[in-house]
């Protein structure tokens, strides 16, 4: 065999090699350290190169449990795929489980980041601490027993293991939020199970172009502690705050303790205004800046839900705007609560929404209980409302809380009443 014959079979073999090498898996058990550093060193080694990593059922500490005690931070063009594992905040995590990387405590003027994928490949659960540190938004206080807080009349409280402990934050905020992406644009989020987040399970915040689907929720208003009912507040399933728009939202189905899906443009006040505030329940700027910060092009289907409160709410403040709504397959089941398929306005968060302000929003092919199938509380216009089954007691199929003299355009079609 001659010397240029090997060296050539050398060469093919080295090139075959390092092929292999390029195209092999990151996961965070090729790295050392707790499970959250073992994540984060993945996706440092993920940037440089592949921009993908692999979060696998077996973990290397011999478990089928990833637990962690802060955040996954997720940079820009990546992705993680999240591989038929269980993922867990720990009881000593007071953070989000999954955060967009350019947003947090201390980012005062974030930037935008791109291209960020969260896929599930077959069962994936994602999951709340046994015992959580804090729950709820921002404006509620952690109390241990809920239960007797709410029979002493305070009634924004929420169940917290902080709670009484000196230096310890005695109110909720963003940090309670399962899924936090804020300032993304091109998102994806498909085949997850969600359990017992802490308060929102997903929630957006100035997201661009996402696409949301094949998402199971289980978020009750009530989770057992050590053989005890509490309370945990704001459980809500998917929400889009300030500037959200162009999402496909697909697919999701389960039970919250309070909205399914909420849509909100709200500047509630005067504080929370800058970004990465402690005392918010948004991460970024609670303040709306202009058109920039209304929500619109937003697409709703095959939606089927138990919530003790809205299926879908949509509500706005003042002069900010939500429209070009369109929602297809809504089916709602009430659970304990003020139940409505769908509300349109909100009353008590801020100044009242403009005229006109909300509008385009279309609604087809709904069926749900509660008080009213539809429920309508700001001066909205050009809406459209069709095809839909009431099957609960109240009176009215669409109520207007609201003189309807102030609304303009509003259609309704073939809405009847289960007998």
């Amino acid at each position: 065999m001659s010397n240029s014959y090997l060296i050539y079979w050398f060469i093919v073999w080295n090139l075959l090699m390092l092929g292999s090498c390029a195209e092999q898996e990151i996961t965070p058990n090729q790295f050392k350290g707790s499970d959250i550093q073992r994540i984060r060193s993945a996706i440092e080694a993920a940037k440089a190169t592949t921009g993908k990593v692999v979060i696998p059922s077996i973990n290397a500490n011999g478990t089928n449990l990833w637990l962690l005690d802060s955040a996954i931070l997720v940079p820009g063009n990546m992705t993680l795929i999240l591989d038929n594992c269980v993922i867990q905040l720990s009881d000593q995590c007071r953070d989000n489980m999954f955060r967009s990387d350019n947003v947090g405590m201390g980012i005062t003027d974030p930037t935008g980041i791109e291209n960020i994928r969260i896929i599930g490949m077959g069962d994936v659960v994602l999951k709340g601490a046994n015992n959580p540190r804090a729950t709820g938004d921002g404006a509620r206080i952690l109390t241990l027993n809920p239960a007797a807080e709410k029979e002493k009349g305070n009634w924004r409280v929420s169940y917290g293991s902080d709670a009484g402990k000196e230096g310890k934050k005695q109110k909720g905020d963003w940090r309670n939020i399962m899924i936090l992406m804020a300032h993304v644009d091109d998102f994806k989020l498909k085949n997850i199970n969600i359990e017992n987040s802490h308060a929102w399970a997903v929630s957006f915040e100035r997201v661009r172009h996402a696409d949301i689907s094949d998402i199971r929720i289980n978020n009750p208003e009530e989770i057992n502690i050590n053989g005890k009912k509490v309370l945990v507040s704001n459980k809500d399933g998917i929400n889009l705050r300030h500037g959200c728009k162009h999402f496909r939202i697909n697919n999701i189905s389960g039970r919250t303790g309070d909205d399914f899906i909420a849509l909100s443009s709200l500047d509630t006040g005067a504080d929370g205004h800058d970004n990465g505030n402690l005392n918010s329940t948004m991460v970024t700027s609670r303040k709306w800046g202009g058109p920039e910060d209304d929500t619109e092009e937003v697409v709703i289907t095959n939606i089927a839900c138990q919530t003790k409160y809205r299926g879908v709410a949509i509500r706005a403040s003042d002069s900010a705007s939500i429209h070009n709504v369109y929602i297809d397959g809504l089916i709602t089941r009430e659970w304990d609560g003020y139940t409505n398929s769908i509300l349109i306005g909100g009353i008590g968060y801020g100044k009242p929404s403009l005229p006109g302000k909300i509008n385009n929003i279309y609604a087809t092919n709904i069926i749900g209980g509660g008080r009213s199938l539809i429920l309508i509380e700001a001066a909205i216009a050009d809406c459209s409302f069709m095809n839909g089954i009431y099957t609960g007691v109240g009176d009215q199929i669409i109520t207007y809380k609201i003189d309807r003299a102030k609304t303009a355009n509003i259609v309704s079609q073939n809405l009847i009443k289960s007998h």
